[in-house]
């Protein structure tokens, strides 16, 4: 008798994360100053609030394991998304007419107002500074769009039409 094998599940697709060098070089910079300066600074002083005695009672030394604990969550999560960065170039694009990963670009909405974004990675996406995550739902509307191009923006409150004006890719200075 033949035995039934169960099929593998199909391996789960890699997690590509995009940023744009200026992006990458935060989150590095970031990664750096929490192993190099803010751990070790902790550390020791764990060290020394665990040499006062009893640890339960010990205000120092609670407080600074659970910031270590912290400190160590955070560069597990920075450790992780660089190593699966992939850093695109936004001023070495091709097709610069149309709107890809890293552009800057100004529409006008229905209420003539006009707001320029730029298209980032979800880490970098900062709406006051004009950030916003490429996988958003205006971003997705503008991806592979062109100027003149009339495009409807869907949210989970309403549905806007939004008119392409200019785009462009800023040349970067990483951070």
């Amino acid at each position: 008798m033949a035995r039934k094998t169960s099929p593998q599940p199909p391996a789960a697709p890699e997690k590509r994360h995009y940023m744009t060098p200026a992006g990458y070089a935060v989150l590095d910079k970031e990664l750096n100053h929490l192993l190099h300066t803010e751990r070790p600074k902790i550390v020791e002083i764990v060290a020394w609030a665990a040499g006062n005695g009893d640890r339960s009672e010990n205000g120092d030394y609670i407080y600074n394991k659970k910031r270590l604990r912290e400190i160590d969550r955070r560069v597990r999560y920075l450790t992780k998304r660089l190593e699966d960065t992939v850093i695109v170039h936004p001023d070495k694009q091709q097709h610069l007419d149309r709107i890809f990963f890293g552009a800057q670009v100004t529409y006008v909405r229905e209420d003539d107002s006009e707001v320029t974004i730029r298209l980032v990675g979800e880490d970098e996406a900062d709406f006051s500074a004009g950030k916003i995550n490429w996988l958003s739902p205006v971003g997705r509307a503008l991806m592979k769009k062109q100027v003149g191009d009339s495009v409807i923006v869907r949210t989970e409150d309403k549905t806007e039409e939004i008119e392409i004006l200019s785009i462009s890719y800023p040349i970067e200075n990483p951070a």
